[in-house]
């Protein structure tokens, strides 16, 4: 599926790719190695550009000014494009396990084929074609949610990578004003949208759990000419350098 904002060029500063660990609370074991996803020995998913890294710690620190008893929970960070075909074929295989759908067969192809459009709306094209990335591939794109003091994830009232409209961002803003649950779960979606754009991300127009810095949609969104981070190989990253992009006015 093609985006509205991949035709954004990109001119990719340089930045390697850092560790996430040492700096935020990980949730473990890591959902797509539990599946099987081929990442390589050296393929670590925790990690994102540097300038991603710098971004994110102020944004926790907003955060926890509010909300001291209350940490964000990383659920994905740095995804390969390979490990993106696997989770879009394992999306769509789920799906039509949920619909009692056969992949294969040809007299459900029509209910097929919605399957596998539902699944584009959420999950990038593991596209090779460097100009337009999955947005997990480029070290730019983070998909996070909230933690107690314990490490237990708040109930967002959707989990993460669920297919459908209850992933929305503002799924829950119509009844929050009559329900407390609602209220509760869009307050929660509010708050951790509020610190993450507040530090320069932008948020997926899908997706409660996931915001970038420096990919197309970051680009296209706050009105960038430009996106400074392409497709990311780490065997190929180079020593952290300087970046700074080119805001828009």
């Amino acid at each position: 599926m093609i985006r509205p904002w991949s035709d954004i060029p990109i001119n990719d500063c340089g930045e390697e790719l850092v560790q996430v660990k040492p700096y935020f609370y990980c949730l473990e074991p890591h959902p797509y190695l539990s599946l099987g996803a081929p990442y390589l020995e050296d393929a670590d998913p925790w990690r994102l550009r540097s300038g991603v890294i710098n971004r994110l710690n102020l944004a926790q620190e907003f955060f926890v000014l509010d909300n001291p008893h209350l940490r964000f929970a990383i659920f994905d960070a740095w995804r390969p494009i390979s490990v993106q075909a696997f989770m879009v074929d394992h999306s769509i295989n789920q799906l039509c396990f949920e619909r009692d759908l056969v992949r294969n067969d040809q007299s459900q192809v029509t209910a097929i084929n919605q399957v596998v459009e539902e699944v584009a709306n959420f999950w990038a094209t593991p596209s090779l074609d460097p100009s337009m990335p999955p947005p997990h591939s480029t070290g730019a794109a983070i998909d996070l949610t909230i933690a107690d003091s314990e490490g237990y994830p708040l109930d967002m009232g959707g989990e993460i990578d669920q297919i459908g409209p209850v992933s929305f961002p503002t799924h829950y803003l119509e009844k929050a004003d009559h329900d407390f649950v609602c209220h509760l779960y869009n307050q929660r979606r509010v708050s951790l949208s509020n610190v993450m754009e507040k530090a320069g991300f932008v948020q997926h127009p899908h997706e409660w759990w996931h915001f970038s810095f420096g990919d197309q949609l970051w680009a296209w969104k706050s009105n960038n000419s430009e996106a400074i981070y392409g497709a990311c190989n780490p065997s190929e990253s180079k020593e952290s350098t300087a970046c700074s992009p080119k805001f828009s006015t």
